[in-house]
């Protein structure tokens, strides 16, 4: 999934993006792990409350300067980040990681198409969408992939498409991170309701699982958003773009090592399909003159 800025760490960046990555990828493996006692709503307003709560003490942003008009960039920027989140851990209550991961990358390729326009591009949507042809279920893998769960997870792209697009708009009408910080109190807003529903008091006053909360917050959010922004200030973004095509395989890892969670190969190909569209379309995307030198 697409994260905010937080300051750096002093780590090389190729190996701070992979480590970024592992974090994410971990710290979902981890939530999952939390879905008995939350569930899945429960478990997504604990990361995302606490990682607002985490903002506004590192950041301590003068919220009451943000006009109406800022918020009326914010509330759809914090909406859709909520919304991804939500609809992103439904996904995972249903599919293995790997595949959540692989369908939730067709949003923001299918955008990265639409802004790009170029007809080369549309061959790198094609194979993604044999990566999703792949997935589906068909003879007797018909029982192995649940369709609400890939409904839910194409979802969560296409709420990550929407974040990006209302995330820039926010990135440009306020500077700095109080933009984030707002958005992530939105998001909050936005999920606090169906996590209480489904964990009831749990979510509260259970010191235990709230300290879990914590841990998926700061695998999630925190130490990946510190560790990107070395890799975003050092990488050229179409490279940068390449490099996160890897999550969906190291999602895959990450359930297979930590949940238990095995794909077959027909699942490993499609995975692979993806992440090889997702790469081709960054590296092919046009980006400024001179822009390799920033390496």
């Amino acid at each position: 999934m697409p994260r905010p800025r937080l300051p750096a760490v002093s780590v090389p960046p190729l190996p701070a993006l992979l480590l970024s990555m592992l974090s994410v990828q971990g710290g979902a493996a981890f939530a999952k792990s939390l879905f008995p006692a939350l569930g899945s709503a429960g478990t997504t307003a604990v990361r995302v409350t606490l990682a607002a709560v985490l903002l506004l003490l590192v950041f301590r942003p003068n919220l009451r300067a943000l006009t109406r008009n800022d918020w009326r960039a914010i509330v759809p920027y914090g909406a859709a980040l909520g919304l991804m989140n939500l609809s992103f851990y439904f996904a995972l209550e249903r599919l293995p990681l790997g595949l959540a991961v692989t369908l939730e990358f067709v949003g923001p390729l299918l955008l990265s198409l639409f802004l790009s326009r170029r007809v080369a591009d549309v061959g790198w949507v094609l194979l993604a969408a044999l990566g999703i042809v792949l997935i589906a279920p068909v003879g007797e893998s018909a029982g192995h992939l649940d369709l609400t769960g890939a409904g839910l997870a194409l979802l969560a792209g296409a709420f990550w498409a929407a974040y990006i697009v209302t995330g820039g708009a926010v990135g440009r009408r306020v500077p700095g991170t109080t933009g984030v910080v707002a958005g992530m109190l939105v998001a909050a807003l936005v999920v606090l309701p169906f996590g209480a529903a489904q964990a009831g008091a749990g979510l509260l006053l259970r010191p235990g699982l709230l300290l879990a909360g914590l841990a998926v917050a700061l695998l999630s959010s925190a130490l990946p958003y510190s560790l990107e922004m070395i890799a975003l200030r050092a990488v050229p973004p179409h490279i940068f773009g390449v490099l996160m095509s890897l999550e969906p395989a190291i999602a895959a890892l990450s359930g297979w090592l930590l949940l238990h969670e095995a794909l077959t190969s027909r699942q490993w190909l499609a995975l692979l399909c993806v992440a090889a569209a997702s790469a081709g379309i960054s590296l092919t995307a046009r980006r400024p003159a001179g822009e390799a030198a920033q390496v």
